[in-house]
């Protein structure tokens, strides 16, 4: 361990209240969970991490910070998350949970006990040997809370909803340091919230999650010339639709800008959570002429979310607005994306960025699967007819581009958003854990959501910690 840096009495008090994984700047541990964040945005310098072990520590952490002391503190679980401050911080603490990384399967009940700090590929090598899976994560690195809290969007959803709709108790270290279990009968009103309501309650330290038996999957990566996008919409559009009458798929379209080619390229994941073999709900997809490379295969559900991980060491913006499931309004979106790449190319002074436009179902039947398993916050059941996420990924290098790139997809976000108003196809809902910290997406769960977050907040933390001390990721304090 290195000196301790400058103005760190929060440190010292860490380690004064028994804590044993403090690392200062300097410290190899601490430089390697800095660099280990997924986007380069948000690989911020704290003045210390401290690495619990246990909801124990974690509640010691709490009480020590919020009681003893006055700096910020930032909590992380994967550190997924793209922009700068969602999960770490300059000028504070940083609670890593990264050694709470255990999976637990109790035989009696299929419930697996997931530790807060795992990431999903970690989730699922445990889980394999019993021949279960979850609905979690479908990129491998992706940390389990934030992705939980979030929603979570997963292979399975069609069958069985958003990954916190199959959450069935939730330990969490609450501001005072309690901790408490959430469920239907035991704080429910909590365990509602926290389906979709991000770090606005407390820490949560373990996630309960219904198992259930799982075959391998048939799935893979399918690339494609750009030329063959007014196909990929066709069907798209039409896959979305046909959801209720085949819940057992998934497919995610990307339209990517690669460096290496120098062009957009169209890559499909398609799977299908039975095992079966391009079934026929995939034909329109399968019939897609000039298919350039396949990694079609039957595989485990973690090997084929260890194929989706995404291009780390760039800096990130992000954003994702849900559209109505019409075919004008994803043909403009991908327009403006490839407008957007053009005139990206033109600027970027070293030619080395990736952009991705990405399209995500959201079909009724995801919300229908809410409601059979008690709701959530996402707000989604206000929604009548089938919708899109529409997802951008811009992948830079240097603050100025990012700063940069920001900007442009800010008014990119805003030109797809005005169309699909124009055509009577918004969607009010934004997805969490895809948004910028430029959108509110609480704001979006719709009033009554929106009320209760804040009366469980302001009921279990009526002192603000972690609304004021515990500053990132997007806060109910903030929705107007």
């Amino acid at each position: 361990m290195t000196a301790p840096a400058a103005n760190s009495s929060e440190c010292t008090a860490l380690e004064s209240a028994g804590l044993k994984n403090v690392y200062y700047p300097g410290n190899d541990i601490y430089e390697n969970r800095t660099h280990s964040y997924f986007s380069v945005s948000a690989q911020l310098e704290p003045y210390c991490i401290v690495q619990p072990t246990s909801a124990e520590e974690v509640a010691q952490i709490v009480t020590t910070l919020s009681q003893n002391t006055t700096r910020n503190f930032a909590i992380r679980s994967g550190g997924h998350t793209v922009w700068p401050g969602a999960a770490n911080i300059e000028n504070g603490v940083t609670i890593d949970l990264g050694l709470m990384n255990k999976t637990t399967l109790v035989p009696e009940t299929k419930v697996a006990q997931i530790q807060a700090g795992s990431r999903w590929r970690e989730v699922y090598g445990a889980l394999e040997p019993y021949g279960v899976t979850v609905t979690g994560g479908r990129t491998s690195t992706v940390g389990v809370a934030g992705f939980l809290t979030g929603g979570g969007n997963n292979f399975y959803a069609g069958r069985r909803g958003f990954g916190c709709d199959n959450v069935v108790n939730y330990e969490v270290v609450l501001a005072s340091g309690k901790i408490v279990n959430a469920n239907d009968s035991e704080n429910s009103d909590l365990f509602r919230a926290l389906k979709g309501g991000s770090a606005n309650f407390g820490i949560v330290t373990r996630f309960d999650m219904q198992a259930f038996d799982a075959p391998d999957l048939w799935g893979g990566l399918v690339t494609y010339p750009k030329s063959t996008t007014p196909q990929h919409i066709a069907a798209y559009v039409n896959w979305t639709d046909n959801i209720v009458n085949y819940q057992d798929g998934s497919a995610i379209t990307f339209w990517t800008y690669d460096p290496k080619v120098k062009d957009i390229i169209i890559t499909a994941a398609y799977e299908d959570t039975t095992g079966t073999v391009a079934a026929p709900a995939f034909d329109e997809f399968m019939a897609i002429p000039d298919q350039t490379s396949s990694t079609m295969r039957i595989d485990t559900h973690r090997n084929l979310t260890i194929e989706l991980e995404l291009t780390s060491g760039y800096r990130n913006v992000w954003y994702a607005i849900t559209i109505k499931n019409d075919i004008r309004i994803v043909t403009k979106a991908l327009e403006l994306h490839s407008q957007f790449v053009d005139d990206w190319k033109a600027q970027s002074p070293d030619g080395d960025f990736i952009c991705h436009g990405i399209l995500q179902a959201i079909p009724t039947i995801f919300s229908k699967h809410s409601d059979e398993k008690g709701g959530n916050m996402l707000g989604l059941d206000r929604e009548t007819d089938n919708a899109v996420m529409f997802q951008v990924q811009l992948m830079v290098n240097g603050v100025e581009q990012e700063q940069l790139g920001r900007e442009r997809m800010v008014a990119f976000r805003e030109a797809v958003k005005q169309y699909s108003l124009e055509l009577g196809g918004g969607v009010e809902w934004e997805y969490l854990n895809y948004a910028d910290f430029t959108q509110d997406p609480l704001r979006t769960y719709g009033k009554k959501n929106v009320d209760h977050i804040r009366e469980v907040a302001t009921k279990l933390d009526p002192a603000g910690i972690f609304q004021s001390r515990m500053p990132g990721g997007f806060k109910i304090s903030k929705v107007a």
